[in-house]
Order: structure tokens, then C-alpha cells, then sequence
């Protein structure tokens, strides 16, 4: 599966990253697993890292249902950071469907790490997403 996670308890952070080809059902598949995690709270953040992903195969309603599944919270924030134009491009369609939903969480996407772990308000790079969480 290209979507990993590690939950950091202590910065109240979920660490997700994903490479290669994504997937419409992975997605759901991170998100379900996530959401069952019991490690999980939706109060935490999210940081995204989806700077080895090499394609998106997400259609604009696709992206819209993974909007509409409430996974965070109100004082939720989730970076999401690519270097690839177009998934960033994607990203920027989440956060708008987000918006315009009016979805509580605040979501941002950059396309430097340092950039979202600072809008995050963490100083320390919190460790890779090494393995299925």
C-alpha cells in the first residue's frame, strides 16, 4: 500500500506519507484504517507528505468524497506537501472542497516541508512514516 502513517502521540501529530501510484481505494483504505486506529484522535494534526508520489488517480468526485469524510476535528490542521505540480494541484482541489464545504479543520498545502512543519507550529521534523500505522 502507498499510504504509511505513524501517529506521534506527543506532538498530537499524524505523520502520513505516500509514494508512487495512489489510488482512489487506497486513499479510503489510509482513511479507514486511520479512523480505527486507536492511537488516533481527531483533535491531532496531519502532516502529508506526498513528495515521492509519482500520480493521483483520483477523479474531481473522488477527491470530493475524501473531502467529505470528517477525519479531523475543528482545531485539526493538515499540510500537505508535494513537489510534483500536479499533485499539488490536487491537494489545492481538497483544500477547496474543504472550503467550500466549510469543513472546520484548516488545511494548507506546500510544496516545502520546513514551510508546513512551520505553518504546523512544530520547530522539530517529526520522524518519516516508515510503516503502516
Amino acid at each position: 500500500m502507498p499510504c504509511h502513517y505513524v501517529i506521534d502521540k506527543e506532538r498530537r501529530l499524524v505523520i502520513t506519507t505516500a509514494s508512487g501510484n495512489v489510488t482512489f481505494a487506497e486513499a479510503m483504505a489510509h482513511q479507514d484504517q486511520l479512523s480505527r486506529d486507536p492511537e488516533f484522535s481527531q483533535d491531532f494534526s496531519q502532516l502529508l507528505d506526498a513528495t515521492t508520489v509519482s500520480r493521483l488517480d483520483l477523479s474531481a468526485l473522488q477527491i470530493r468524497e475524501l473531502a467529505r469524510r470528517r477525519m479531523f476535528s475543528a482545531t485539526s490542521r493538515r499540510a500537505l506537501v508535494a513537489n510534483n505540480p500536479a499533485v499539488f494541484g490536487v491537494g489545492r482541489m481538497l483544500q477547496t472542497y474543504l472550503d467550500l464545504a466549510k469543513a472546520e479543520e484548516k488545511v494548507a498545502v506546500f510544496y516545502s516541508r520546513s514551510s508546513a512543519l512551520k505553518w504546523l507550529g512544530l520547530e522539530n521534523d517529526p520522524p518519516a512514516a516508515g510503516q503502516s500505522g
